[in-house]
């Protein structure tokens, strides 16, 4: 069987373990876990690696998100998502923080604490105009349709 670009990402792993897997076949994100065991204390933004570099293709972009079962922990992902660009060879690592009443919580080596969805992108061009066709909406923005 052949593959596209479309079917594989090619990943590069610190541990055969922490292969990015998705718990089920249809599931958008594929879960990333934590590289080593990391202390979050309270209030106070880490960086938790988890020994995963991806070669994402040209025209495609990774985005990280936490995944929901974080916030039964008090923990949130600190940029709400991460944005992988194409040309990135990094290792990924999330930004993540505890929110609790607790001092802090810790994450477990191999705790699954993020999802990576691979999906197309427009690498449209911006140009400057003088005016925007307009819409029934408008300017209106937070909160404006009620």
């Amino acid at each position: 069987m052949s593959y596209s670009t479309l079917d594989m990402i090619r990943v590069n792993l610190e541990d055969a373990n922490l292969i990015p897997v998705r718990a089920h076949a249809t599931d958008a994100g594929a879960d990333l876990k934590a590289k080593k065991d990391a202390w979050l204390p309270k209030g106070k933004r880490i960086l938790v690696k988890t020994g995963v570099r991806v070669e994402i293709p040209a025209g495609y972009v990774g985005l990280l998100f936490p995944r929901s079962s974080l916030s039964k922990f008090d923990i949130i992902m600190t940029n709400s998502v991460g944005v992988i660009d194409s040309d990135y060879r990094g290792e990924i690592m999330a930004s993540l923080m505890y929110i609790g009443d607790d001092e802090g919580k810790w994450i477990m080596k191999d705790d699954r604490i993020v999802q990576l969805v691979i999906i197309p992108i427009i690498l449209a061009k911006f140009y400057p105009v003088e005016e925007l066709s307009d819409t029934t909406r408008g300017s209106g923005g937070f909160g404006s349709t009620g």
